[in-house]
């Protein structure tokens, strides 16, 4: 697919001059920027994404944020169209925010394992059968699964949500991640069913492995997100969502930090917290080939060149990364989400705000 850099690209080889990684890079980054002004789009970037893409959003007046905040920035914003940099739940739950807006991803094979871990089919059949309690998801679920829901939920404010909850008497049927879950629960008190599915990023964290690396490093705190292992929540200095676990590294009193979430946090953490030390987890043993491998395969797949070929060519070619619901499913989703939204707005402190100093349009997660 011509890209529009192949102008460029042969008349610095006309010129005897081939092109260097970063030429290419910044070219592609000023295609992009182009491109985004051209389509009247903002581009909406997770935490997770690689790090260009996170620099490019923000460069452009766009925003780097969770998947509740990606949506409601893009909800809010002018633009016609959203480029959601992330995985396909998120492009989803910005569409259902958004409907009249065009919704386009860099790469719509982009899913996540707790999307997958959770088919609507059988999550609807579990709830028919247990039809007395409240049905609360985590926000890494489909559309459709969110169509079932009562309350959509992110980790920032699961705790309080659920803990209302349980104040009313309810029972909640949870799902996807049965670590959040389980942390959620064990926090509340709250009677919950759990579904039977994990991130493949943060369960494969490991315990053992952590008390070795504290051991190696004895003046780093731990900071761990809980999707991961309650034998890895239980050594966390600081449990918590990734806006919060950024707030960790900028205000804590340490210089060296463990961090058990997905590595793309890192680059987001470094610009906060230039002058502190950064070391990921580990999810393998010594002997194993990577000690440490914990960046989701799907936030991968987006980069800036996928996202110039996502905005190039013609109708047809930038349809075809548009994000497609069935209105019936955006109505039904759209209630656990705007439940959630209320219940934010309406209770002080039920989700983690960006800390001062930040950098600007970065989310709560």
């Amino acid at each position: 697919m011509n890209t529009g850099l192949d102008t460029v690209a042969r008349a610095a080889r006309t010129a005897g001059a081939p092109l260097s990684d970063a030429d290419t890079r910044s070219l592609a980054r000023e295609r992009a920027r182009d491109l985004l002004a051209r389509h009247d789009a903002v581009l909406v970037a997770h935490y997770y994404v690689d790090g260009e893409l996170q620099d490019l959003a923000l460069e452009t007046g766009g925003c780097v944020a969770d998947s509740l905040e990606m949506a409601r920035f893009g909800r809010s914003h002018l633009a016609r169209t959203l480029v959601v940099a992330g995985v396909r739940f998120m492009g989803e739950t910005a569409k259902i925010l958004s409907p009249e807006k065009r919704v386009l991803m860099p790469d719509l094979e982009a899913t996540c394992s707790l999307d997958i871990g959770c088919p609507p089919d059988r999550f609807a059949r579990f709830c028919d059968e247990h039809p007395d309690r409240t049905v609360v998801v985590y926000a890494n679920t489909s559309a459709a699964v969110k169509a079932r829901a009562d309350w959509m939920v992110t980790s920032s404010c699961a705790l309080p949500i659920v803990a209302d909850l349980k104040a009313r008497g309810e029972k909640v049927l949870w799902a996807p991640d049965r670590h959040l879950g389980r942390y959620v629960q064990q926090q509340t008190g709250a009677d919950m069913l759990l579904w039977d599915a994990t991130c493949v990023v943060h369960d494969e964290f490991k315990g053992i492995e952590l008390e070795l690396m504290r051991k190696e490093h004895p003046r780093a705190r731990v900071l761990v997100h809980p999707e991961s292992p309650e034998s890895v929540i239980r050594q966390a200095d600081r449990v918590g969502s990734t806006t919060q676990l950024l707030r960790a590294v900028s205000e804590m009193d340490a210089d060296e930090f463990i961090v058990a979430t997905d590595a793309g946090l890192f680059h987001r953490m470094r610009q906060m917290a230039p002058g502190k030390t950064l070391l990921e987890a580990p999810t393998a043993g010594a002997g194993a080939t990577c000690k440490s491998c914990a960046h989701c395969p799907w936030m991968a797949m987006n980069s800036v060149d996928r996202l110039v070929q996502c905005l190039s060519g013609d109708a047809r070619t930038i349809a075809a990364h548009a994000i497609e619901l069935d209105p019936r499913v955006i109505r039904d989703a759209r209630t656990c989400i705007e439940r959630m939204l209320d219940f934010v707005a309406q209770t002080p402190g039920a989700a983690a705000s960006p800390a001062g100093g930040f950098v600007p349009n970065l989310g709560a997660a």
